[in-house]
């Protein structure tokens, strides 16, 4: 009969190995590029990532001396393989340490790279992997979808700096919501939450094609979160719409008008607006005010006594999908 720490084990095992999604390398390229300054002289670490098919391996490797990296580490979970060119099965989890090109020809050679079997699993909460993580200065990956609140939870845990790919539902989350409030995490420069394709493993038996024989599925609503500052962030929304009753009704019961979409938010209303999740790609953190989110109850409050049995994000009987409760801020 197993163990409870037996089935554990398992059940993660089980959520590692459906969470295996492999980020396209034009996704990596057309994100980074707008974060050239940051890592000059830092230690990046991949901690989700084989890299026999991780394009954040390639990508960072490829890059090492463009963008001025001082190491590359990443790590895989187990039953990966621990040699880079062969097809073998490998029960062990590696990590790998790429210091850069040493011999001129801008390319990471498999001499080049330190290959080291970990006594763990790879897991990313393995003491292993903690200690791993300390070393870092930037964390960038596709970390597993059903684990993201608490990947993120551990990357504020050690103030780490981050780019990782997410759902934007993933706002929803009082923990992530709390981050975006507090300004502690935003959206990425390049993804706007909707479908991104991901290559699979071939024992995935959903997929939506088929493609120089490897498997894809397309992911909806995909974002970027990092906390790591960008340019775009902090362009103004162009607002040109005037506001009117009819157009902007109050929910029934939160104050506070209701903006169906971000194009359309009011120029000359200065109070709280109800806006999609989607504003997240817009907000300028100089030009708005993140005061809470919708849906039944609030993201931050959750039900209370006052809203019991109230749905704050209805107009007129009808619920709306979540809404961001913000308000412009005085210049």
């Amino acid at each position: 009969m197993e163990s409870k720490g037996t089935n554990k084990h398992l059940r993660r095992a089980e959520g590692n190995k459906r969470d295996e999604f492999y980020t396209e390398l034009n996704v990596i390229e057309n994100e980074l590029k707008h974060y050239k300054d940051h890592f000059k002289g830092k230690v990046v670490y991949c901690n989700c990532d084989d890299p026999r098919v991780s394009n954040f391996f390639h990508f960072f490797s490829h890059n090492f001396e463009r963008l001025g990296l001082k190491k590359l580490i990443t790590t895989s979970y187990k039953s990966q393989n621990i040699d880079l060119f062969s097809q073998n099965d490998s029960e062990s989890a590696i990590k790998l340490e790429y210091y850069g090109d040493k011999n001129n020809n801008r390319v990471p050679d498999i001499e080049e790279i330190g290959i080291v079997e970990l006594k763990g699993d790879g897991d990313f909460r393995s003491k292993e992997s903690v200690e791993i993580l300390k070393e870092a200065d930037i964390v960038v990956t596709n970390p597993p979808f059903s684990l993201f609140r608490e990947y993120v939870s551990q990357l504020i845990e050690h103030k780490k700096k981050f780019l990782i790919i997410g759902n934007l539902n993933a706002i929803t989350y009082k923990e992530i919501f709390s981050l975006i409030v507090a300004n502690k995490i935003w959206l990425g420069a390049s993804l706007d939450g909707r479908n991104v394709w991901f290559r699979i493993p071939d024992w995935y038996e959903k997929y939506h094609k088929i493609e120089n024989g490897d498997k894809y599925a397309f992911v909806a609503s995909t974002v970027w979160f990092t906390n790591l500052d960008y340019d775009k962030r902090k362009e103004d929304l162009i607002l040109y719409k005037e506001y009117n009753e009819q157009e902007y009704p109050k929910y029934d019961n939160y104050d506070a008008i209701n903006v169906n979409k971000t194009k359309d938010i009011p120029i000359d209303y200065d109070g709280k607006m109800g806006v999609p999740i989607t504003f997240l790609n817009k907000f300028n953190p100089n030009q708005f005010e993140i005061i809470d989110g919708l849906n039944r109850y609030s993201i931050l409050e959750g039900p209370t006594e006052k809203t019991r049995g109230k749905y704050l994000s209805q107009v007129n009987g009808k619920p709306i999908y979540v809404r961001i409760i913000i308000k412009k801020k005085k210049r």
